[in-house]
């Protein structure tokens, strides 16, 4: 009922913003603009249709009404960073493919020892390192059944709680590590390019993030496993060797994890060095998925012909829907400026100048966090980033210190199932009631706030 109600809604409240725009004299194309977003908001929030659905408005609207070009919306939708997560998530498809991301998953666990709390840290580092390169529901999704086998093998039932919400909230966290982490990373380093004409590199991306990461593990930890008793080793599985298909998987996307953070910019890194100054981390990325499709996994198929690191059909798989959902709004921020309306956005946000920044920061942390919890996160940072741009030049700051807290934030949603794919996967375990993950989450939010609107205070006020 609330779906239906919210697709007819959507329709008439779009309709009315935009009528009601042209009613006062606005340009046709802030009109058209204002709609397109509107509508893109409310379905995108309440999903009468799905996301990726929702996402194709701009690409059909957009030319026919002449806010943009066609060549702006083929820009948008092949963004150099679509492309990007375009390889990145094919990269972790070869991953999850060989199974490496097990494998490593194991021996950092193993590395901490199979007692008590630090079974919980274990499995918390393993979840967040992994979920820096892969996808955060890949990530828990491997780690799921692992989990399950330790977690049946004791009767501590706060153990096999924290077990399963540590492994669901360090993979969220981890994921904000890189800018291939997680896709509102990305949406991120897009607007912050167009509004700076200043591309921030993948090392300073790790920079900003990775202090983060590095502080909410550990107060994550701490905090679910207060009430852990038992120290008694538990048996963990057994990591067994290596495969030749692991080993050349991992180094594929060693060598590929060295060039993005190697590459540089203007002045150092490979790519200046080598006279590639046009050089990107698509490139890297996409280049990586073709090796992967002629190098050999040391195995054969029933018909005695070699197999590959990656094959098509597993290529395929990746989420499609989140590229077309990253091209909608890319063109959405496009439309923004094309049509004026940015510069009306601009004009109201005036006045955030005399908020001072730490309450400004914690209060945008704080909404995007619950806004997140029943939202998308790629969505709400796909419709608030190009706002909070404009935001920031309004109020004279630095982008980067409300639009990386906000980033960051989309991705610290600990209260509810819905919140993010590592929270539902876990729930559906059926180990965990929703009282809990809420009890545990809400703390966890609030925390969340604190941390990364200290760090980036550290980071950008200076």
């Amino acid at each position: 009922m609330l779906k239906t109600f919210a697709l007819f809604g959507g329709l008439v409240v779009a309709i009315a913003v935009g009528t009601a725009l042209f009613a006062t004299g606005s340009d046709p194309k802030v009109a058209w603009t204002a709609g397109v977003v509107t509508l893109c908001a409310l379905w995108w929030i309440f999903e009468p249709i799905p996301i990726a659905a929702t996402s194709l408005i701009p690409l059909a609207i957009f030319p026919a009404v002449g806010v943009l070009t066609t060549d702006q919306i083929g820009q948008s939708y092949g963004s150099p960073l679509v492309l990007l997560m375009l390889g990145g998530f094919m990269l972790s498809v070869a991953m999850e493919k060989s199974n490496t991301h097990r494998r490593l998953a194991l021996s950092m666990v193993n590395a901490f020892g199979g007692g008590g709390r630090s079974l919980v840290f274990g499995f918390m580092t393993a979840s967040a390192v992994l979920s820096m390169w892969i996808s955060n529901a890949a990530t828990a999704l491997m780690m799921l059944p692992i989990v399950m086998a330790v977690a049946d093998k004791t009767s501590d039932v706060a153990l096999r709680t924290s077990l399963l919400l540590g492994v669901a909230y360090a993979s969220s966290i981890g994921g904000i590590g890189t800018p291939v982490g997680t896709p509102p990373n990305l949406v991120f380093m897009k607007h912050y390019t167009k509004l700076t004409g200043s591309e921030p590199t993948f090392l300073q991306w790790m920079s900003w993030a990775l202090p983060i990461v590095v502080v909410m593990i550990p107060i994550a930890g701490l905090w679910l496993t207060r009430g852990i008793k038992t120290k008694t080793q538990i048996e963990l599985p057994t990591v067994g060797q290596w495969r030749t298909e692991e080993v050349r998987t991992l180094a594929v996307f060693a060598v590929t994890a060295l060039l993005w953070i190697t590459r540089g910019g203007e002045e150092y890194g490979w790519s200046y060095w080598l006279g590639l100054p046009n050089a990107n981390d698509a490139s890297v990325a996409l280049l990586a998925a073709v090796a992967m499709h002629f190098l050999p996994n040391g195995n054969t198929n029933a018909d005695g012909k070699r197999e590959m690191l990656l094959d098509w059909p597993s290529a395929v798989k990746i989420p499609w829907g989140i590229l077309i959902l990253y091209g909608g709004g890319i063109a959405i921020a496009e439309a923004f400026t094309e049509s004026g309306l940015s510069d009306m956005l601009r004009d109201s946000l005036s006045g955030l100048a005399s908020v001072p920044v730490v309450l400004m920061i914690a209060g945008l942390c704080l909404a995007v966090t619950f806004l997140t919890e029943v939202t998308s996160n790629t969505a709400t940072a796909t419709l608030l980033l190009p706002v909070l741009a404009l935001a920031a030049v309004s109020a004279k700051l630095d982008p980067r210190l409300i639009m990386v807290p906000a980033t960051i934030s989309c991705s610290f949603a600990f209260m509810l199932p819905v919140a993010t794919p590592p929270n539902a996967i876990m729930f559906g375990s059926e180990q965990l009631t929703i009282k809990t993950m809420a009890r545990e989450g809400f703390v966890l939010n609030l925390i969340g706030v604190v941390v990364v609107t200290a760090i980036c205070l550290w980071n950008f006020a200076g």
